[in-house]
């Protein structure tokens, strides 16, 4: 055997590897869907709040619930459409949806996604509203990272944007919800299409 074959043997052996190990099946059209979700649900909330807060921005009474609403649908269509295109494309790749490492992939990122949520979620009841598109995209952003070791690994540099994102939020909370509109909108869109080109159009 030479040692050509050789190498196309060991890389091989590490792809199944790779597969064994990681869910690969992500798709990158749901991320420009869950970025168009939240440019929509952005828009809503930016009407409501200017349009029937007289400009201050101030969240309380049924403005607030009316937020805490709009974030939960643009978190559940993004969700639900991530699931079926996930599922759709497992299935093409003829990958198990549901086996050891779709497992490890949920759990390491729901862990600091729940965490960050009810964080955010205590310092709404606070009133504190300038810090929190900071705090969702930091912990969005720790959710990618500690995901990405059982998954695509490049879903680590969308996570990185997310955190330096919400760090400028942090030091400029007058700017969170543009920010918030960045990370959650704008860059879902333009990370989704390079990584649906890269990895979902053959």
């Amino acid at each position: 055997m030479s040692e050509k074959d050789y190498l196309k043997d060991i890389s091989e052996i590490k792809n199944l590897m790779n597969k064994s190990s990681r869910f690969i099946s992500l798709s990158g059209l749901s991320g420009i869907l869950a970025g168009i979700y939240a440019l929509i649900g952005a828009a809503a909330t930016y009407w409501l709040v200017t349009t029937y807060s007289y400009g201050t921005l101030k969240l309380d009474g049924w403005i607030f619930e009316t937020v805490l609403l709009i974030l939960f649908l643009v978190a559940f269509f993004s969700v639900a459409t991530g699931i079926l295109l996930t599922t759709r494309k497992a299935k093409k790749n003829g990958e198990k949806i549901w086996d050891n490492s779709s497992k490890r992939l949920l759990f390491n990122f729901l862990i600091p996604l729940v965490a960050g949520g009810l964080y955010t979620l205590i310092i709404l009841s606070q009133g504190k509203y300038g810090q929190t598109g900071g705090l969702m995209l930091i912990f969005y952003g720790l959710a990618l990272i500690n995901a990405s070791k059982y998954s695509i690994g490049d879903i680590k540099y969308l996570g990185f944007i997310q955190i330096a994102l919400g760090l400028v939020a942090a030091v400029y909370p007058g700017y969170g919800f543009w920010l918030w509109v960045i990370g959650f909108g704008i860059m879902h869109i333009v990370y989704g299409t390079w990584m649906h080109f890269k990895y979902d159009v053959k």
